[in-house]
C-alpha cells in the first residue's frame, strides 16, 4: 500500500514537472506572458476565416464591396446611372464566383484529405492542376470587376474609395499589431 501511494505521488510530480517544463518551453519559444497564463482553459472559437477562392489571396481590392460601403456617402457622389451599372458588375461577378467557390472548396478538402493519408504528389497532380484552373478562373473574374469598376468610377472617386481602403488596411494592420501576443520579446515573460 505504501509503495502504490509512494508511486502515485512519484507520478504526480513528474506531471507537474513536465507540465512546468513545457510552460517553460513555451515563454522560451516566445509564447508566455500574461496574457497567455490567464487565459482560460477552453479558448472561445474565433470566427473560421472562409476560404478564399481567389488565386491572389491578398491585395487586390474588392471594389464593388468597397462601393457597397459608401453607397450613399455623398463625397463619393455616385450617379444613378454609375449605381445602376456597379450593380450590374456586382452581380456578374458574384454569379460567377460563388459558382467556382463550392468547386474549389470541395477540391481543397479532397486534396488535403489525400494528401493526410499518404497520397502521392503525382496522384495528385490532376487535382491540384484543376484547383489552379477554378482558382484562376475566380481571379479572372475578380480582376474584370476591378477593371469594370474602374471604368465606371471618375478618377476622383476612385481615389476616394482607394484612400478608405488603404485607412483600413492600416487600421487593420495595427489592430493585428496590438492582439499579437509575444511580438518581438514584448510578450512580458520574465528571462
Amino acid at each position: 500500500m505504501l509503495k502504490k501511494g509512494l508511486m502515485t505521488s512519484l507520478a504526480l510530480v513528474a506531471l507537474i514537472a513536465v507540465d512546468t517544463q513545457a510552460e517553460g518551453m513555451k515563454c522560451a519559444a516566445g509564447k508566455c506572458g500574461a496574457a497567455m497564463q490567464q487565459a482560460p482553459k477552453t479558448m472561445p472559437k474565433r470566427h473560421m476565416r472562409k476560404h478564399s477562392p481567389f488565386l491572389i489571396k491578398h491585395g487586390l481590392p474588392h471594389l464593388t464591396k468597397k462601393v457597397a460601403k459608401h453607397w450613399d456617402d455623398e463625397a463619393l457622389g455616385l450617379s444613378e446611372t454609375q449605381k445602376n451599372a456597379l450593380l450590374e458588375i456586382r452581380k456578374e461577378t458574384m454569379s460567377a464566383v460563388k459558382s467556382l467557390k463550392p468547386q474549389i472548396v470541395t477540391l481543397t478538402k479532397e486534396i488535403v484529405r489525400a494528401s493526410k493519408e499518404g497520397a502521392s504528389a503525382a496522384s495528385l497532380e490532376e487535382k491540384v492542376k484543376k484547383l489552379a484552373a477554378l482558382e484562376a478562373d475566380a481571379t479572372i473574374a475578380q480582376l474584370r470587376c476591378i477593371e469594370k469598376t474602374k471604368a465606371v468610377l471618375k478618377p476622383e472617386q476612385l481615389s476616394y474609395l482607394m484612400a478608405h481602403r488603404k485607412a483600413h488596411m492600416a487600421e487593420m494592420k495595427a489592430k493585428k499589431a496590438r492582439t499579437m501576443k509575444c511580438a518581438a520579446g514584448k510578450c512580458g515573460g520574465n528571462r
